[in-house]
C-alpha cells in the first residue's frame, strides 16, 4: 500500500476552507444557543407549572432526538414546506446554524437550570434582607455567581458542538468533514485525507480546550 501524504498537504487549502465554516457555524449556533439555554433554563427552574411545562418538552425534545435528524428535518422536512407554500428555502448553511442553536439551547438550558439551582438560598435570602427586588436579587447575586459556574459545562457544549458540525456534511453544508468527503471522492486518497481532517479537529478541540482552562483560572471558577 502507497501512501501519498502530499495529496494531504495539497488539500489543505480546501480544508482549510472548511475549518472556516466549521467555526461560524458553531460560533453563531452556539450564541444562539446561549440564548434558548438561558430562557429555557429559567423556564426550567421557574415554579410557574406552564413556564415550567413548556421549557421541559423543549429540552426532552430535542435532547431525546439525534442533530442529525434534527438538521435533515430542517433542511428537507421544513424546507419542503416552505417552498411550497411561500416560495422560500433555507440553505444548508443557516440549516446548520439553526440546528446547531436548538440543539445545543437544550442542552444548555440543563447546565443553566442546575447552576442557578446550585446557589445557596441563603444567597437570596441575604439579597432580599438587604432590601433587593426578587429581579434585583437574581441579577446582581444569583446569576454572577452562577455563570461562573457555567462555564466548565458551556466549554464542553462548544466542543460538543464543535464536533458535531460534522454531521452537516449529510446537508451538503461545506464544513471540514464535506470537504474532506469531495477531495476523496476525486483523489481516492481516504487514509491521507481522512487522517488530516482528524487532525484539524483535534487541533480545533486542543486549542479550544487550552483557551477554556486559560478563562477558568482567570476567572477563578470553582
Amino acid at each position: 500500500m502507497n501512501l501519498d501524504w502530499s495529496i494531504a498537504i495539497d488539500a489543505l487549502p480546501l480544508l482549510l476552507a472548511g475549518i472556516k465554516w466549521t467555526i461560524i457555524i458553531a460560533v453563531v449556533g452556539l450564541f444562539f444557543g446561549f440564548f434558548f439555554g438561558a430562557v429555557a433554563g429559567l423556564g426550567r427552574a421557574s415554579k410557574n407549572k406552564l413556564v415550567f411545562g413548556m421549557a421541559t418538552v423543549y429540552v426532552e425534545a430535542i435532547r431525546g432526538t439525534p442533530i442529525l435528524v434534527q438538521a435533515l428535518y430542517l433542511y428537507f422536512g421544513v424546507n419542503q414546506i416552505l417552498q411550497q407554500t411561500i416560495g422560500f428555502k433555507i440553505e444548508s448553511e443557516t440549516a446548520g446554524i439553526i440546528a446547531i442553536a436548538i440543539n445545543s439551547g437544550a442542552y444548555i438550558a440543563e447546565i443553566v437550570r442546575g447552576s442557578i439551582q446550585s446557589i445557596d438560598k441563603g444567597q437570596v435570602e441575604a439579597g432580599r434582607s438587604l432590601g433587593l427586588s426578587s429581579y434585583k436579587t437574581f441579577y446582581y447575586i444569583v446569576w454572577p455567581q452562577a455563570f461562573k459556574r457555567m462555564i466548565p459545562p458551556l466549554g464542553n457544549q462548544f466542543i460538543i458542538s464543535l464536533k458535531d458540525t460534522s454531521l452537516f456534511a449529510f446537508i451538503a453544508v461545506g464544513e471540514l468533514l464535506r470537504q474532506g468527503q469531495l477531495v476523496v471522492a476525486t483523489t481516492f486518497a481516504a487514509f491521507e485525507i481522512y487522517t488530516m481532517v482528524g487532525l484539524l479537529y483535534l487541533m480545533l478541540t486542543l486549542s479550544l480546550s487550552f483557551v477554556l482552562r486559560k478563562i477558568e483560572r482567570r476567572l477563578e471558577v470553582d
